[in-house]
């Protein structure tokens, strides 16, 4: 039994870190642990410029405790009104690693996103041809469409149809939570990858819902049916170099998940490397870990492995969740992944 393990000082490859108060209260929890993190854009407004993308970068370095090796990857929110030449010239100069793409109304401050694919597609075509990646959020928002279905759907109507239409634009599948997404991306090429979250390889449809309402576990895109839950973690353990973490951690003032129209949201950071260790210690596959949180999304990005370690240890006694945060505003919750976890983060 394997009772210590070192890995490649990981990636998260989907974070939130929101702003101001909040971002001073959560950037640490990841900056401690993670050499890089992709960053989300979708703040209020949302950064949709090279010059509101270099602005939230400094706010985040300066929210970095001391010491901390850490390099935040910035994102644009893609509209319907961005300009082609500002994007690819912010990614041109690494100003900008990605470009993240919200059906409005999708999930949180996703007011902004595309409504017509068509509207984006000279965006889509400058990215393609200057191989900028495209981070999807993948569900559509059709009123008709079952919260449960729309990671399918999204996949026949818009997914597949823009891939084949720009077979060379790199896409990342983000937060994949079915079978059908897994499937998909299996035998997809090159050109596409996909995120799973810590969340989704632990919970179920049933955590949220069975037994009373639990707003701690509500998140967009929703966790579906048990048979869903295990088709991610086979993805995750399987090695396969085409699913990488990436946390979807997305941190929420408890007065605003707990409320009577609470926001999607888990926050996972504090303790995904301690929760990963279980989850693939549990399936025999530790030796994969490092694959998952370090190798496949750099492999994916074309940038270089991180530096330095991280250690992780197994404990005798189940470790605690970590205590929940204090902010200015109020407490975050700490996701729980509601099973013993006998590992955590040495030192």
């Amino acid at each position: 039994m394997t009772d210590r393990i070192t890995i490649t000082r990981p990636d998260d490859w989907h974070l939130h870190l929101r702003d101001e108060a909040m971002l001073a209260a959560v950037t640490p929890d990841t900056a401690w642990h993670f050499g890089r993190a992709l960053i989300m854009p979708n703040l209020v407004p949302p950064v949709v410029t090279r010059d509101e993308a270099i602005a939230y970068r400094q706010r985040i370095m300066a929210a970095c405790p001391a010491g901390a090796d850490f390099t935040p990857m910035m994102t644009l929110y893609l509209t319907e009104g961005t300009d082609a030449d500002d994007l690819v010239g912010a990614a041109r100069d690494g100003v900008i690693t990605a470009v993240k793409l919200y059906p409005a109304g999708a999930t949180t401050n996703s007011a902004s996103g595309v409504r017509d694919i068509d509207k984006v597609m000279p965006v889509l075509e400058a990215m393609a041809d200057s191989g900028v990646p495209l981070c999807v959020h993948g569900e559509v928002t059709d009123s008709d469409v079952d919260i449960f279905d729309r990671e399918a759907v999204f996949i026949d109507r818009v997914l597949d149809p823009l891939r084949r239409r720009l077979p060379a634009l790199c896409v990342v599948m983000e937060h994949v939570t079915t079978s059908d997404g897994i499937d998909y991306v299996r035998g997809g090429g090159d050109s596409i990858a996909a995120t799973l979250t810590t969340h989704h390889l632990f919970i179920n449809r049933n955590h949220m819902l069975a037994g009373g309402i639990r707003p701690h576990y509500y998140c967009l895109p929703v966790a579906k049916r048990e048979t869903h839950r295990k088709a991610l973690v086979a993805a995750a353990i399987s090695g396969d170099s085409s699913f990488f973490l990436g946390t979807d951690s997305a941190p929420h003032l408890d007065s605003a998940k707990l409320a009577p129209c609470g926001c999607a949201g888990i926050y996972t950071s504090p303790n995904t490397l301690a929760c990963l260790a279980q989850i693939f210690d549990q399936h025999d596959a530790l030796d994969r870990l490092d694959g998952f949180v370090a190798l496949h999304g750099a492999a994916f990005y074309e940038v270089p492995v991180n530096d330095g370690t991280v250690t992780l240890e197994r404990t005798e006694e189940a470790q605690p969740v970590p205590q929940d945060r204090v902010t200015p505003e109020g407490m975050l919750t700490v996701f729980d992944p509601m099973v013993p976890i006998h590992w955590k983060v040495a030192g």
